[in-house]
């Protein structure tokens, strides 16, 4: 552990306890800190934009669980509404009114989506939407880009970001090498390569996954032109396009990267905002090719807890508070506040560093960039990344524990929240 001037007793305790119990004391890669130096905090609670750990601490929270508390943590108006359906039970494993709402709201909000499919996590949309996509084109090969995750399923572990990208993991053990022989990889932001894969590859390629707005190697906008090129590409080549929108969906736009940028995918896999912080995925798209999904169709995918009523619930409420008049324009203000004041504080303090940020969704990379794609992204200095993310943390500012995430903002977040964060971020980098 390094020195801390915050009191973490208890939080070492836990985590130590944790490490006998759990691979890396964890249910998920990157919560373990490897990337950034020390030990976890433990939460204890959360409530609108912070965080308390064991040992009392408060922190401003800038990862929403990586998304999802775009109201802020343990909205009022979510937790009645979950109370509510607690009373009526915790899960159906059967059809219920309650998808039918959510399913409206999604389909209405999202430009590609004329059927979607509840499922669990992000990790499961995008495995149904692979299985989906390779159905109805009757190819096998897809087009992912390096650094985007997908989740954790074989097929997408090719040159993957988030954890995998963190841990500066290879290829994952355990994964066989047919599981990947179809994945082909691209640059992010780079037309001709996806081109030319599929000038080699023709009547071979089912369709391009990506993050339309890349979060898990870091923010990473999309270059003018980019999105509009692949859907071009994809029907020139008879593919399909698909927006992985877990991160982006509800977040940089009502109807997501797709309503921002004004580009329409055939397929969307949505997660995290949908479910108003209870796990929850969804993938929906054109009405021709969601008709292939079981029962409806051959396409068999499956789920005990898919659709489930307190997920439904929670998501319900959470697009109904951003709907509100204001919202969008009032993230877009604080994050763009907090964004240009880390830039503009890197560049007083001496510290090569670039960035930015799309709504409430933002990125910080000391590199003197520009970013582009994943490979721009490694050039980034994590070490000081580490000691940056310390200092913030001792200072009361939490932030994602790795150089390749995405920080998220909330309307929960206040001005004096943003003002504060900038201080900390002040001094912090001032002593770097």
């Amino acid at each position: 552990m390094v020195n801390t001037t915050i009191k973490t007793t208890k939080s070492q305790e836990v985590f130590a306890a944790a490490q006998n119990l759990m691979p890396g004391g964890v249910s998920s890669p990157v919560r373990a800190f490897k990337s950034v130096g020390g030990q976890p905090i433990v939460f204890d609670r959360v409530k609108g934009a912070y965080i308390w750990d064991v040992d009392g601490n408060q922190y401003i929270d800038y990862v929403g669980t990586w998304g999802p508390a775009i109201c802020g943590h343990a909205h009022p108006e979510v937790i009645a509404a979950l109370h509510e359906a607690l009373e009526k039970g915790t899960s159906f494993g059967a059809p219920s009114t309650l998808e039918n709402v959510l399913a409206e709201m999604v389909i209405d909000a999202v430009p590609s989506i004329e059927m979607v499919r509840f499922v669990n996590s992000g990790t499961e949309a995008c495995m149904g939407v692979l299985r989906l996509m390779r159905a109805f084109t009757k190819r096998d090969k897809i087009i992912k880009f390096e650094g985007c995750y997908h989740g954790h399923a074989d097929t997408f572990l090719v040159k993957a970001g988030s954890g995998v990208a963190t841990l500066g993991l290879p290829d994952s053990p355990g994964v066989p090498k047919a599981a990947t022989s179809t994945t082909l990889t691209a640059p992010y932001n780079d037309l001709e390569s996806v081109k030319a894969l599929f000038e080699e590859n023709r009547d071979e390629i089912a369709g391009v996954i990506l993050e339309p707005v890349v979060g898990n190697a870091g923010f990473i906008a999309p270059d003018a032109g980019f999105l509009e090129g692949l859907r071009e590409l994809t029907h020139e080549y008879g593919a399909l396009l698909v927006f992985d929108e877990v991160m982006t969906g509800f977040r940089i736009a009502y109807g997501g990267a797709q309503e921002k940028f004004g580009v329409t995918p055939d397929l969307t896999t949505l997660g995290k905002v949908i479910g108003g912080g209870l796990p929850v995925g969804a993938y929906g798209g054109r009405r021709d090719i969601m008709s292939m999904v079981a029962p409806a169709g051959p396409v068999y995918q499956a789920g005990t807890l898919s659709g489930n009523p307190l997920a439904m619930t929670a998501g319900i409420k959470t697009l109904e508070l951003l709907q509100k008049p204001g919202t969008y324009d009032y993230l877009e203000r604080i994050t763009k506040k907090l964004a240009d004041g880390l830039l503009q504080i890197a560049k007083e303090t001496g510290h090569a560093a670039c960035g930015g940020q799309i709504s409430a969704m933002f990125g910080l990379f000391f590199t003197s960039g520009p970013v582009h794609n994943y490979e721009d992204a490694k050039k980034s200095d994590t070490a000081k990344f580490g000691r940056f993310h310390r200092g913030m943390l001792e200072r009361g500012v939490y932030l994602a524990p790795s150089q390749f995430e995405a920080g998220f903002t909330s309307f929960a977040h206040t001005e004096e929240d943003i003002d504060q964060t900038l201080t900390v971020a002040r001094d912090v980098m001032s002593s770097l």
